[in-house]
Order: structure tokens, then sequence, then C-alpha cells
């Protein structure tokens, strides 16, 4: 009975008008959005109503939680899960956004909590995610890599890949995949990728993907999750495998998109707008 509500509310919430200040911050904000077509801005602007309905939103550090914030994080997180079977991140319940970076205090676990990883203290981040608990976001880290692609850093698609592939209640690099051959392909590609971008990075050597996807699996598959969606043209030359496997987990071809929209690899959201088709487009 509560899916059967759940679902109903999804559906109806689905069908609200998009408020045009809320299309107004995807085109100045999100660049990978003038690369989808009117079938794919619609959906995904549906998916976002109700990721904003559902999850809980809380400013830190003085901030104020803006619909500018909401959506823009919104549109990106669900760019995500744009192709894929989902249930609008159902492991993740609230977004918590600082200003800009931050130092997390020494944090200490309760009696009943459940750890999923170390806890680390004094440390400054852009983005965090638990496996049983929130997303943290840094807003001013968020705007620069939703409005300027192609540098292959972006937190919000860096932190809800985690999330991803948390979904199976471990940070492990492996997503739910649909069947046994997709994660026989993903486990040989992986395990050959991964392994290869810790030994350039222990040599000092200069690596595609960033030598931040070294530290595990889990940063490697998130790392790689940045560059798939924000310089996925250079990701399928430097390393066509990989690109394949993401590109049949997420669903999406995004390197032949930005190829078909004719989008420079390091143009501003404000570039992209300017070049890509129906970027007049009307709601409805």
């Amino acid at each position: 009975m509560f899916h059967w509500f759940r679902d109903h509310r999804r559906a109806e919430t689905r069908k609200l008008p998009f408020p045009p200040e809320w299309e107004t911050f995807v085109c100045a904000n999100v660049a990978h959005y003038h690369m989808l077509d009117a079938a794919e801005r619609a959906e995904l602007r549906a998916m976002m109503q109700v990721f904003m309905e559902e999850k809980e939103w809380e400013g830190c550090g003085g901030l104020d939680i803006t619909d500018e914030i909401r959506v823009t994080i919104a549109a990106e997180a669900c760019l995500l899960q744009l192709g894929l079977p989902h249930d609008y991140y159902r492991n993740v319940e609230s977004i918590l956004v600082y200003p800009s970076t931050v130092l997390l205090p020494e944090h200490h676990p309760g009696v009943f909590e459940r750890v999923g990883g170390p806890v680390e203290a004094n440390v400054p981040i852009l983005g965090q995610a638990f496996v049983y608990g929130p997303v943290i976001l840094v807003w001013d880290a968020v705007l620069h890599g939703a409005r300027h692609p192609g540098q292959g850093h972006n937190v919000v698609y860096h932190e809800f890949a985690h999330k991803l592939d948390m979904l199976d209640g471990a940070a492990d690099g492996t997503p739910p995949l649909a069947d046994r051959d997709q994660f026989a392909e993903w486990v040989t590609v992986c395990t050959r990728e991964f392994p290869h971008l810790r030994d350039l990075a222990e040599k000092g050597h200069k690596t595609f993907l960033d030598a931040y996807g070294a530290t595990n699996e889990a940063e490697f598959f998130a790392v790689a999750t940045e560059e798939f969606f924000d310089r996925p043209v250079a990701l399928r030359e430097h390393a066509p495998d990989l690109y394949h496997v993401l590109s049949a987990y997420y669903l999406q071809d995004t390197a032949g998109r930005m190829v078909k929209a004719s989008i420079p690899a390091d143009c501003s959201a404000d570039a992209v707008q300017s070049r890509s088709p129906g970027s007049e487009e009307t709601l409805l």
C-alpha cells in the first residue's frame, strides 16, 4: 500500500508544470542540459521535480537553500539516472550544502550508528557521500563544475556516483548491474584499468583520469563517472573499453551526444546554450 501511494504521488508530481524560473536556472547553470534532445529534457525535468520534493535539503555554514541550489544539484544528480531504471536515489534522504570548502568537524559515532568507512576530522572537502547517510556538497564547487564542463571535475557527478555504487550496501566500485554478462565485462575492464591508473599514479606519471581515482575502486568509479559526463569524447579516445562499460551501465552515449550537438568540450553553460539546438524550447 505504501508503494502504491508513493508511486501515485510521484506520477502526479511528474505531471506538474515545470516552473519557468527553474528552467532559467537549469539553462544558466547546467551545460549538459543543452546537449539533451527534447524528450530527454522533458524526462529530466519530471525526474527533478520528484527528486526535489522527496529529499530533505539543509543549508550549512550559514547558507540558505534557494531554488537555484536545489534545481542545479537535482539536474546533475538526475542526469546520471536519465537512462537507468531507478528509484530516485532511494538511498539518499538528505542533502547538506555548504557555501564553500569546508573542514568537517570530528565525528564520534553513536552507540547504534553503522559506520560505512573511516571517520576523518579536519579534512577540507568539496563533497562527501555516506553509505548510510547524507550527501554533502559545497555550493561554489557545484556551480563551477556545472557551468564549466570539460575539466573532468564535477562534485555532484562524483558524489552521486558513490550513491549509485552504494545501492547494494557497499562502496566497492561496482554498482548494481543488469546481468551476469554485464558484470563479467565490468570486472574484466575495471580490473585492468584501475591497477593501470594506480601504477601510473604511484610512479608519478601524468594520467588522463584524475589520480584520486587510484585511491580505491569506489573512487575509481566516481572519477570515471565524472569523465564520462564531463569529458566523454576524450574518455572514449583514451580508454574506449572503460567508456563502453560506463555507457552500457548508464545507458547513455554521452560522447555521441556531445558530438551530435557540436559542443566544444571546454564550453561554459552560456556558450553551450548559444550553440545547442532547441535552446529556445517552450515548456508545456
